[in-house]
């Protein structure tokens, strides 16, 4: 199996692992259209978490609501190019693998929203008053 420019060895440093997960975010973030989306909601997020003078603990809500949307969407992309790697044609496991992927990215996103809901909800109502 090639190992696509990666050593097997385990003196691989630390800084040449990061360097690659750096350069898969960048990778993800550059080629996949909903962080176009992702990107701004989160930073309104944290700018409503400003303005409003959220908690920590829901600082830290917030902070993994975003994450793990993040984090989903970096896995979902992953697996798409894996599956445009294979080439194979239609093929209803790659289907399956590829929706079930995107599952993850809206169950991430159905959290985020709950938990931005949950936070913001009563603040914004109360500022509306």
């Amino acid at each position: 199996m090639p190992d696509h420019g990666r050593s097997s060895s385990p003196l691989r440093s630390w800084l040449r692992k990061f360097g690659d997960a750096f350069r898969g975010l960048f990778h993800a973030v550059t080629s996949e259209s909903s962080f176009a989306a992702h990107l701004p909601v989160a930073a309104a997020a944290v700018a409503c978490g400003a303005w409003f003078r959220i908690s920590p603990v829901e600082w830290c809500l917030v902070a993994l609501a975003i994450g793990a949307v993040v984090a989903a969407e970096v896995f979902n992309t992953s697996i798409e190019s894996l599956a445009r790697a294979m080439d194979t044609g239609p093929d209803p496991r790659i289907r399956d693998a590829l929706d079930t992927a995107s599952a993850g990215v809206l169950v991430a996103v159905g959290t985020a929203i709950v938990v931005g809901v949950v936070i913001f909800g009563p603040r914004v109502l109360a500022s509306m008053s």
